[in-house]
């Protein structure tokens, strides 16, 4: 799939200013996008489908800005997603295209890895997403932030589709990767880092999220990242990289160490080489995977006691939550999918 498509096609602002859709600059013809909003009231965030996505742009959350990036931006306080605190606007990628014969929730719209058993199944075995951007800004007001969350956003991600019935310890719709940005208010720098999630029930107190640094800490860490972490505004770049059974990562930014990590999805071996004994042993193995990119503001309102809950700062109120700081933003110059590749050069 190629990264910018160019065409005369072009929609108006409420003020008669010309503006570009994203997908006339970027392929979208395999995602949909979840915005924080209920613009067709019907009570329930909003789900742009593939084939209404082409044209589309909302001015607030999901847009080209004047460079030509895909904006994303997701305030602290809005509608969120059933199972979720957190507001978003964020793809979800679906690998049926507009294919209506073909139900979102289904191997055909989903990738697995080589040792599934009935890998032939499914659309594809692995896959890739690259991904350029820069984050704007992050949330800066918490009433707890050393809550881990609290100013961050997720900017790329992996997530196992949740099953109804499990089958064999599979399909409770956990997320094998999620790439992190999170800026302290008091600091010019912030870090990058990445979470692999145990694939275990929501009840199981070892289910939780293993955090494995990038540029300067991971989410538990107050120090100031200083010179290693990544200011606002600062262009990066993911690879995420699936093939056969091993996702494969590669983190690139200008005056910073190229960054690869590995581990194996179909086994309990972590990206350190060393075995795991709270994980399922066979990983991710079963499961129906997909890529979803954008901003997915991890700054909760809520006020629930517990690690997630971070009650963040907003009012609902778009203009003043604004004018707070009390979102997120993620501006992308370059997004891409395409099959998997063998692994070359990983040192």
């Amino acid at each position: 799939m190629t990264t910018l498509l160019f065409s005369s096609f072009v929609l108006f602002s409420s003020q008669g200013v010309a503006v570009d859709a994203p997908s006339e600059r970027f392929d979208l013809s395999h995602w949909y996008i979840t915005l924080p909003v209920d613009d067709n009231n019907d009570g329930k965030v909003d789900n742009i489908s593939v084939e209404d996505l082409q044209g589309f742009h909302h001015p607030d959350f999901f847009y080209l800005d004047d460079e030509g990036n895909m904006v994303f931006t997701a305030p602290n306080k809005a509608l969120t997603t059933k199972n979720s605190t957190n507001t978003r606007s964020e793809l979800r990628q679906m690998l049926k295209g507009d294919d209506g014969r073909i139900k979102t929730q289904s191997p055909k719209n989903s990738f697995t890895v080589a040792s599934n058993p009935i890998a032939k199944r499914f659309a594809s075995i692995g896959g890739k997403m690259e991904a350029t951007l820069k984050v704007e800004h992050v949330a800066k007001r918490a009433k707890y932030p050393d809550r881990p969350p609290a100013f961050s956003v997720v900017i790329g991600q992996i997530h196992a589709t949740k099953w109804d019935k499990k089958v064999q310890g599979f399909g409770w719709g956990n997320e094998p990767l999620k790439i992190y940005y999170k800026k302290w208010p008091q600091h010019e720098t912030g870090s990058v880092f990445w979470t692999y999630e145990r694939n275990l029930p929501k009840d199981d107190p070892n289910r939780t999220d293993i955090a494995y640094p990038v540029w300067g800490n991971t989410w538990k860490e107050p120090a100031d990242p200083g010179s290693e972490g990544i200011a606002l505004g600062d262009e990066m770049s993911y690879t995420v990289n699936v093939h056969e059974d091993t996702m494969y990562l590669t983190f690139e930014a200008e005056g910073h160490e190229t960054v690869k990590y590995e581990i194996n999805l179909a086994n309990a071996v972590d990206a350190y080489g060393e075995l795991d004994k709270f994980d399922h042993p066979y990983g991710y193995t079963l499961d129906w995977n997909y890529f979803k990119a954008g901003a997915y503001n991890q700054c909760s309102t809520s006020e629930k006691a517990g690690f997630w809950y971070p009650a963040c700062l907003g009012t609902g109120n778009w203009e003043e939550d604004e004018a707070n700081g009390d979102f997120a933003r993620v501006s992308f110059s370059k997004l891409t999918l395409s099959e998997s590749t063998p692994p070359v050069d990983r040192k």
